[in-house]
């Protein structure tokens, strides 16, 4: 089943994306734990698909999402406006002075290097996102109204709470209604679900909104935790990632899930954490695509990898480039936003384009 896509004379929007967007507190080279100074970003899964499509592809992008309005509020969104995204969909709930109820997430997380993993530690509980519940958004407006060519959603909304996933299945109605693309990160965490049912939950949730999506979109385990498909021949640490397993489990989803014209899946063998192997395949229209394998490639910042790669595949068939093209070059974005920190995308299209081609690393002056 091929994807039928709006044309942009329509609509306001190329994408709008449906998450939280959180402080991420970066202490660069140090440890969360012995940092003295941070860096400030913004990020989140779903809104830095849209902020890639912003920047580096030069797309119009809203995101739906909520803060407390206080001064950290403020400041996630003065970093959104450094983005580029639509932020006239962003709801603020009043601040009660220290957070009992309403407050914005923050997200500790410091890269790793050579032996040491990246680490996160999230500090996101009643944040003004995970209360937003049906009836509380416009969709009609969005969708009918303003238009949109695709809508973006995925995971982690879905695991804030039980209104966030509801909310996130009305906004797929909505999109469905009325003619857009809907696609899913799964986007497994498990620190996300631990506490609320573990991965059991998270399949019972992302398997009733898989129902609703055009796009599935994952990465090399997110299959298995969140949807429950096994990945032949390989072990729990992914230390081998063979792409017929995948192609495998791949049939088996779309069998799963008629629905689905568009499955993805990055795959990342971290050798390191600075130091991965790093590709991407694409099953469309009965066939699988593969991106180039980026043998040892070096990583910087991994966070925001997947992210980038789904906005670099979404960009190719906005612009109807084809399944072959949009692999190659959401892996290229991916691997391009792991070399700057943060978790949103830093490269130009003709830096995606110039990896794709496999052309080297020269200074250009």
């Amino acid at each position: 089943m091929s994807l039928t896509i709006r044309p942009k004379t329509n609509c306001r929007f190329d994408l709008v994306a449906l998450g939280e967007v959180m402080l991420r507190l970066d202490p660069g080279e140090g440890r969360v734990h012995t940092a003295r100074t941070f860096r400030a970003w913004e990020g989140g899964g779903e809104y830095n698909v849209a902020r890639g499509l912003k920047r580096c592809f030069r797309l119009d992008t809203a995101i739906v999402t909520a803060l407390a309005d206080n001064p950290v509020g403020r400041l996630v969104e003065d970093l959104m406006f450094q983005g580029g995204v639509d932020v006239s969909h962003v709801r603020w709930f009043p601040y009660d002075g220290v957070g009992r109820a309403i407050r914005n997430g923050l997200n500790f997380t410091e890269r790793g290097f050579g032996v040491r993993g990246g680490l996160g530690c999230s500090d996101r509980g009643h944040t003004a996102v995970s209360q937003l519940a049906p009836g509380q958004v416009d969709w009609e407006r969005i969708f009918g109204q303003q238009g949109a060519r695709w809508f973006h959603t995925g995971g982690i909304f879905a695991a804030l709470s039980e209104t966030s996933a509801a909310l996130a299945e009305e906004a797929m109605v909505a999109a469905k209604k009325h003619g857009v693309v809907v696609s899913y990160d799964l986007n497994y965490r498990e620190s996300l679900w631990k506490g609320i049912g573990g991965k059991e939950r998270a399949q019972k949730v992302n398997r009733s909104l898989a129902r609703y999506v055009d796009v599935m979109i994952g990465n090399e385990e997110d299959f298995t935790a969140a949807l429950g498909f096994e990945v032949e021949q390989t072990d729990e640490t992914y230390s081998t990632l063979e792409i017929e397993s995948f192609e495998r489990m791949i049939h088996k989803v779309s069998a799963a899930y008629p629905n689905l014209s568009l499955i993805a899946t990055t795959l990342r063998q971290a050798k390191t954490a600075s130091k991965n192997d790093w590709g991407a395949v694409c099953f469309y229209e009965g066939r699988l695509f593969a991106a180039p394998q980026r043998v040892d490639l070096e990583i910087y910042d991994r966070i925001g990898g997947g992210d980038s790669f789904a906005s670099g595949l979404i960009y190719g068939f906005l612009q109807n480039k084809g399944p072959q093209w949009s692999v190659e070059c959401g892996a290229a974005h991916g691997a391009l936003a792991m070399t700057t920190p943060g978790d949103t995308s830093m490269a130009t299209l003709a830096e995606v384009e110039k990896a794709m081609k496999g052309l080297g690393a020269r200074v250009e002056r």
